[in-house]
């Protein structure tokens, strides 16, 4: 007997999972990497946050392609690609950074990035049409917990392999002559190694498995037969007006997760505590995911719950800056429960009604995780000039603003006709 389609779908929702726990692995490990590359390349702050600028900004080059890939491909072969492209990436990563070429890993996170680009623009308006549009919030909710479980393990087990002793190997590269220090950040260096081709491997057979899955190639037009507006994303103000709202919310977030450690060092705190850092925003984000499944809809709507995590941004924001040392990083942390559900709610309120475009406007969306490479790249620069608490505010509280206007009018803005 064939399969119920309650079980087909679960089935599904089940693989897609899995696919955004590997996106969450590859994503949550930079915060840690930005401590290791700039010990192991010896490179000031700004230098070592062009790991998030690098791995974002793939996202803008590649959503539009990865749409056309997935044009031809279908969603299920696309996604295969996706992961084949990550291992790729992983292997260039581990070999440049144990041959210590900066430009040459910077490289290989663009390959891995522009791979997650492929499975994000499939995998996020898959699941936002498997089901009702009002319960979309609720099924990415799921997805993000899947995320963020891994985003809570991969810097864990990067800072326990990887980025063990740093404190100490920064005294001692300190204290080394040219000879010394080299080969001491060689060394360090070359720990990633193992690391990153035992996950491109992983990557690689997980690539096969899903073409041999029992995934449907669903398309995603087939989730949205609504389409008053036209052939052009450009009839749908909601959209792009969606697409700067996780524009400023993946900045927001990627400042909240991967700047914390940068952010917390800039206290004088150690960095054998700061590698832990992003640790904290993920827990904070995955209580918030929990939270948002039970809440939305049964509680509240997705557009309500946005708004009130945009206001929560603002006022945790504020008492960031209001404060110092440990609290002051602990209110950074708790921004991960006010993040939490702002992608769930954004996604689905932006592509609602696109009908057939709806892949291009998945795309469109998935260039706005562009903030994520500005915003962080931002307060590096600002940081060496303004007080590091002061920028982190200024960059903050009008992405949030923001967002809560898109909550409250900016997804009700009808289509051109």
């Amino acid at each position: 007997m064939s399969a119920s389609p309650a079980t087909r779908q679960t089935t599904s929702i089940a693989i897609i999972g899995g696919l955004f726990f590997i996106m969450g692995w590859f994503t949550w490990l930079n915060g840690p990497l930005i401590g290791f590359v700039q010990l192991a390349f010896d490179l000031d702050v700004v230098s070592a946050f062009l790991v998030t600028f690098v791995s974002y900004l793939s996202y803008f080059v590649w959503a539009l392609p990865a749409s056309a890939i997935l044009d031809r491909t279908g969603m299920k072969r696309g996604m295969a690609i996706g992961l084949w492209g990550m291992a790729a990436g992983a292997v260039a990563f581990g070999e440049f950074c144990v041959r210590r070429w900066y430009p040459g890993a910077l490289g290989g996170l663009f390959v891995i990035f522009a791979g997650l680009a492929i499975l994000q623009t499939a995998a996020n308006p898959y699941i936002s049409v498997l089901g009702p549009i009002e319960s979309g919030a609720k099924r990415i909710a799921v997805m993000g917990i899947c995320n963020k479980a891994a985003g809570l393990l991969a810097p864990w087990l990067l800072g326990t392999l990887v980025l063990h002793g740093m404190d100490d190997l920064s005294g001692q590269v300190a204290a080394a002559d040219a000879a010394g220090k080299a080969a001491l950040l060689d060394a360090f260096a070359a720990r990633i190694h193992l690391p990153y081709l035992a996950m491109a491997s992983v990557l690689a057979v997980l690539g096969v498995a899903i073409l041999f899955s029992p995934l449907p190639d669903l398309r995603a037009e087939q989730g949205s037969k609504t389409d008053t507006g036209g052939d052009s994303l450009f009839n749908y103000p909601h959209v792009w007006l969606g697409a700067l709202a996780i524009f400023v919310y993946v900045g927001a977030e990627v400042m909240a997760g991967d700047a914390i450690g940068t952010y917390g060092h800039s206290f004088g705190l150690p960095l054998d505590e700061t590698k832990f850092l992003t640790m904290g925003t993920l827990t904070a984000m995955l209580v918030g995911y929990i939270f948002g499944f039970i809440a939305i809809p049964r509680l509240v709507s997705q557009q309500s719950y946005l708004m009130g995590s945009a206001v929560l941004g603002v006022l945790l924001t504020l008492g960031a800056y209001f404060s110092s040392g440990y609290l002051s990083v602990a209110f950074v942390a708790a921004l991960g429960f006010a993040n939490a559900m702002m992608w769930p709610a954004i996604f689905p309120l932006a592509i609602h009604g696109l009908g057939k475009l709806i892949e291009r406007g998945s795309a469109l969306l998935i260039m706005g995780i562009a903030g994520g490479a500005i915003v962080p790249q931002l307060f590096a620069l600002l940081k060496e000039r303004m007080d590091f608490q002061l920028v982190f505010m200024l960059l903050m509280v009008p992405c949030y603003l923001y967002i809560l206007y898109f909550a409250a009018r900016g997804h009700r803005v009808p289509p051109r006709r």
